[in-house]
């Protein structure tokens, strides 16, 4: 650099002429975050895309709410799935106020919505799926009914679904929220549902003393470059600007894994590499990043959508999207 000054300066140019054009060169580019503009209040967000138009579908009040931009950038409010709670969730979860949490995904032909049901702090909870052929205002969502149920018996928490393939085809649900954490159903392809004679196999947890609270949740698989990516929210979220959440990924070769962070450490014991980091200063507008999901456009790129809570709106969780660069060694980072 300092040759390269030297020669400009013999031909004329003055170093004080040249920096406000260095300046600008390396001056970084905005965010996409930094351009998000329109209805961005939503939580537990995953996103689409059909056609021309991006969907995310995200828990907003009771119902699962629905946004549409054309360029990622603009959003606007594209109604609900669903006008009322199915009648089989009410049944199954007494006291439930809501649907949240969902997981969309293309599959045969129809778009698959999982959804949880619950009510907050329990795990008498139940995921239920809903069909489409085609998302926007032609959708014609058919409710499915009930995918997997939790009781208070249970040791895992039946909200916040995620679906994946893997590079068999073979299909997975994965699953859980606090208690002995996450967990990963074998489907059968033709239903959505689990398959029948299998077991859940545990794909990562947060030890605690009996008694304490093991906060892991929100679960999502990436299959990228021979790998299979686990993202899973930790620490505390729907707190405002308290939130704590924070996102982790460690990776496996295999869908159930063992799922290993950069340093090795097991997702199993609460291990794991920072994905989305803690937004614990003050001076931060957006804080507990979370509840993480991906989605893969035409051209290749790769794109995180999650929440975080504005400091400006009153704690409001907002709408946050970053695009996903690999490294050299084929580990994520989320350009937020």
């Amino acid at each position: 650099m300092k040759s390269w000054l030297l020669t400009l300066a013999a031909l004329g140019f003055s170093s004080a002429a040249l920096a406000p054009a260095l300046a600008q060169d390396t001056a970084p580019l905005p965010t996409l975050n930094s351009q998000l503009t329109g209805d961005l209040t939503v939580h537990d967000p995953v996103i689409i895309r059909e056609g021309d138009t991006y969907y995310v579908l995200s828990t907003v009040g009771k119902y699962i709410g629905i946004r549409t931009s054309k360029d990622l950038k603009t959003w606007t409010d594209g109604g609900a799935v669903f006008a009322e709670i199915p009648a089989w969730a009410k049944e199954a979860v007494p006291g439930t106020e809501g649907i949240w949490a969902p997981d969309i995904s293309y599959v045969n032909g129809e778009y698959r919505l999982y959804y949880s049901v619950s009510t907050f702090g329990s795990n008498r909870s139940a995921i239920g799926l809903a069909t489409s052929p085609t998302l926007g205002a032609k959708a014609k969502w058919k409710d499915q009914g009930l995918v997997v149920m939790s009781m208070k018996e249970d040791d895992f928490n039946a909200i916040d679904p995620n679906f994946v393939v893997d590079a068999q085809g073979r299909q997975w649900l994965s699953l859980g929220s606090f208690w002995s954490g996450i967990k990963l159903f074998p489907l059968d392809p033709k239903t959505g549902k689990p398959a029948p004679g299998t077991e859940p196999y545990s794909i990562a947890r947060r030890p605690a003393p009996a008694g304490g609270p093991a906060p892991i949740e929100a679960p999502f698989i990436i299959p990228h470059g021979g790998w299979y990516y686990l993202l899973a929210s930790y620490d505390y979220c729907c707190k405002g600007v308290n939130s704590t959440y924070y996102t982790v990924v460690g990776r496996s070769k295999k869908v159930t894994g063992p799922y290993l962070g950069k340093d090795g450490s097991d997702m199993m014991q609460g291990g794991g590499s920072i994905f989305l980091r803690a937004d614990l200063q003050e001076q931060q507008r957006f804080r507990g990043p979370g509840h993480a999901g991906a989605f893969t456009d035409k051209d290749g790129t790769t794109y995180v959508v999650y929440h975080a809570y504005d400091k400006q709106d009153k704690g409001a969780p907002k709408l946050r999207i970053a695009p996903v660069r690999w490294d050299a060694d084929g580990w994520p980072t989320a350009q937020y």
